[in-house]
């Protein structure tokens, strides 16, 4: 069945069972029109992943960058792909010059841990960042990560072309997709939400949202809010 076919949103959300007692009639309006508008966001959804599944190859990875692995041994791009074609990466703000990683990359990896295995099953998953992978890894411990990969970066040349870092030493995270066939490697998708698209009030964030934190959050009475964020410590 193609998307064109499917039942009007509204004609499924009226299928709705009450699942509460006392249910008043303006909750159960409001929440059969607001199911109405999750059907719809969710098709929208499901057509957003088709139309990136759909992007033509993206450009060819040239450049030789080099990394170390948990083992302290030099490899390439291409080597952590491991047995898979495809190859996801996050680049972690946390580098050399941090006494302590950047808390809203330890909030995301914190939810990502808990998938990595199975993750890891359909692609190969690995974390980059600045530091010692043994820092990295450390680090990792003590938030009792047990099932991320963690890489190093040889040098800044990874950073700086991909703009995560600035020429005072600032970092950016990433969430890259790279995917490998006969011609070499080609970046599938990178993230991108440049400040400028950011809708007032809102960060700039990109769609879908893939941090269970905002996600769970967007899901309660005061929403993620505009001025509070995760920490290390509470």
């Amino acid at each position: 069945m193609t998307m064109t076919e499917l039942k009007p949103a509204k004609e499924l959300a009226a299928k709705r069972v009450t699942k509460f007692e006392n249910e008043s009639r303006a909750y159960a309006e409001a929440r059969t029109a607001l199911l109405a508008e999750e059907i719809e966001v969710r098709r929208h959804l499901t057509r957003l992943a088709e139309q990136r599944r759909r992007l033509p190859p993206g450009p060819v990875v040239a450049k030789d960058y080099r990394f170390k692995d948990e083992n302290g041994a030099e490899v390439g791009l291409a080597d952590l792909f491991g047995g898979h074609d495809t190859l996801v990466t996050y680049f972690w703000m946390y580098g050399p010059q941090r006494e302590r990683p950047c808390p809203m990359c330890t909030n995301f990896l914190g939810g990502v841990n808990g998938n990595a295995a199975d993750v890891k099953q359909r692609v190969a998953f690995k974390i980059l960042g600045r530091s010692p992978v043994a820092r990295q890894r450390a680090f990792a411990l003590e938030r009792g990560w047990r099932d991320l990969d963690f890489v190093q970066t040889v040098c800044d040349d990874y950073a700086r072309d991909l703009g995560l870092l600035d020429d005072r030493g600032g970092e950016s995270p990433a969430f890259t997709v790279y995917q490998k066939n006969g011609d070499g490697i080609h970046v599938f998708y990178n993230a991108e939400m440049p400040d400028e698209a950011a809708d007032p009030g809102q960060d700039p964030r990109g769609a879908v949202d893939i941090a269970p934190l905002w996600n769970i959050l967007d899901m309660t009475p005061a929403g993620r809010g505009t001025d509070w964020y995760p920490k290390l410590v509470y």
